[in-house]
């Protein structure tokens, strides 16, 4: 299903055709930082679908399958004889290759990582390179021959034609990377694709595309009520600030503790939102309610939809007692847009860890306003904003909040504080040695029914065990454990056990994802 056309995009765009590959995000990413906004559609999107966004070029990602396999995904009928300028990258170049007649073949070894490139001849693409350069490869298969009226600009030592373009007809192709950082003049190459092949002018900013949505939202909701579950994280954050700019006193937000918040974080959220950006705020304090109904409950995925249930009841109550708005506000990134509409055959992990996503029979109209802007455009348009840095840069944090970091056990009043203090011991420290926005996520896992010995004073003690879980990422599909200094972990550990006597150990996970989870539950 293909994404809908942006609500505000502007009038120079380029459309990347995702193949599946695991950095097609990246590459729409990397030309939106071009200054060149940028969207990301399913392979199979028909072709008028695209012509009628009226893009400048298109791109044509990488993917996991091979081209002369049955059912690899094919190009869109009419794609190359648009006229339109094509950039196919990996899949995309060995896709164009097959198409037009070129030799496409299993390779004698695959290239994956830092790979050498020797270009021959620099041509449109490749002008102003060095002729010896490192590029990021992925691929099993490589374009043996070009096809008729092309020209091979590159090799590789496992990849014959490693670039190739036909300036006439406006097609070019690359077996590497250029959106990844391991790629150093990659950012050369989706330049000069973009200003001297495709014409773009590079004057695109998340900011140009907030100060559009602010006039749409304003012309939608004339007179009408709205409502945004505002949880303090980034995103619905930014959303409610947008939004309260636009219609100003018309929007209340709703904020609900339920008791799973980490330290201060509700005295924060209300005092940025009620007290510095007067944006009427409602706090409904549902903490007994919430741990009441999760008395007794083990089981993760019960936890979650209980949590998620009773979130949903709450915040049904605050929209009768204000009178139904007909709008909602939701913090609908262009990543969740893009994983909604596609994304075939992925399976289901878990269900969402968020619990934002309100059913269908509430009866609001939506509102999105960053539904075209990725999670760093959005921290962009927050500092612009005048959103504090500290909600700014918050690293993700689950709807279900610290339930779902008291593993193996039941949710009490006294474990959640337990963890709450050993996880704000840990955000104090990571703060303080200037890591903080290093790390994609850094939190504490308490699981609830593990105890240890220890010696603590003169006497053995049986107390909990307190994990710290730091990993790095760009985009939380894969991430690394931290490799967190040693002398950091040691002030963390023994700040946990001095200051929480019911804890006796602490211990540090390493397992990367995969195999593991970022999330312990």
């Amino acid at each position: 299903m293909a994404a809908p056309p942006a609500e505000a995009s502007p009038g120079e765009l380029v459309v990347v055709l995702d193949f599946g590959g695991q950095y097609s995000q990246l590459i729409a990413r990397r030309v939106r930082e071009l200054g060149v906004f940028c969207e990301l559609l399913p392979f199979d999107t028909p072709i008028e679908e695209v012509l009628a966004r009226r893009p400048l070029g298109l791109i044509l990602s990488g993917g996991p399958a091979s081209v002369y396999e049955p059912g690899a995904p094919p190009l869109p009928d009419g794609l190359l004889s648009s006229g339109l300028p094509v950039l196919g990258i990996c899949y995309g170049m060995q896709a164009m290759a097959r198409a037009l007649g070129g030799r496409v073949e299993p390779a004698p070894v695959g290239e994956f990582g830092r790979t050498p490139l020797e270009v021959r001849e620099s041509g449109e693409l490749l002008a102003g390179l060095p002729t010896v350069q490192t590029c990021w490869m992925s691929h099993r298969d490589a374009v043996f021959e070009p096809p008729p009226g092309f020209r091979a600009l590159a090799a590789s030592p496992a990849s014959p034609v490693a670039a190739f373009e036909s300036t006439q007809r406006r097609l070019y192709g690359i077996q590497f990377h250029p959106e990844v950082t391991h790629t150093p003049h990659g950012r050369d190459v989706l330049e000069r694709f973009l200003r001297r092949i495709c014409g773009a002018r590079s004057n695109w900013t998340p900011g140009s595309l907030v100060a559009k949505q602010i006039e749409r939202i304003r012309e939608r909701v004339g007179n009408e009520r709205v409502i945004c579950a505002l949880s303090g994280g980034v995103d619905s954050s930014v959303a409610a600030l947008i939004v309260h700019r636009a219609v100003g006193d018309a929007l209340t937000c709703v904020f609900v503790d339920h008791g799973l918040l980490r330290k201060n974080e509700r005295e924060q959220v209300v005092a940025a939102f009620r007290d510095r950006f007067q944006v009427p705020l409602v706090a409904v304090d549902a903490r007994a309610r919430f741990l009441a109904r999760l008395r007794g409950v083990v089981d993760p995925e019960r936890k979650r939809k209980i949590i998620g249930e009773e979130f949903i009841r709450v915040f049904e109550e605050q929209a009768r007692e204000l009178g139904e708005p007909r709008f909602l506000v939701q913090g609908t990134l262009y990543s969740d847009v893009i994983e909604s509409g596609g994304a075939k055959g992925a399976a289901t992990i878990k269900s969402h860890h968020n619990v934002g996503g309100l059913p269908e029979d509430l009866h609001f109209e939506l509102i999105e306003p960053l539904r075209d802007l990725f999670k760093d455009e959005v921290r962009q348009v927050g500092l612009e904003l005048g959103l504090p840095e500290r909600l700014v840069w918050r690293q993700p944090f689950p709807g279900p909040g610290l339930a779902i970091r008291i593993v193996g056990g039941e949710v009490t009043e006294e474990r959640l504080e337990v963890l709450r203090e050993a996880d704000a011991i840990l955000q104090d420290e990571i703060r303080a040695a200037g890591l903080y926005r290093e790390l994609w996520q850094s939190f504490c896992v308490l699981p609830a029914d593990l105890r240890t010995v220890g010696v603590q004073g003169d006497g053995r003690t049986y107390g909990y065990v307190i994990v710290i879980r730091a990993v790095t990422s760009e985009d939380a599909m894969t991430a690394d454990w931290a490799r967190l200094p040693y002398d950091l972990i040691e002030r963390v550990s023994q700040r946990i056990v001095a200051e929480l006597p019911q804890v006796n150990r602490v211990v540090l996970d390493v397992t990367s994802k995969p195999p593991g989870t970022i999330e312990w539950e």
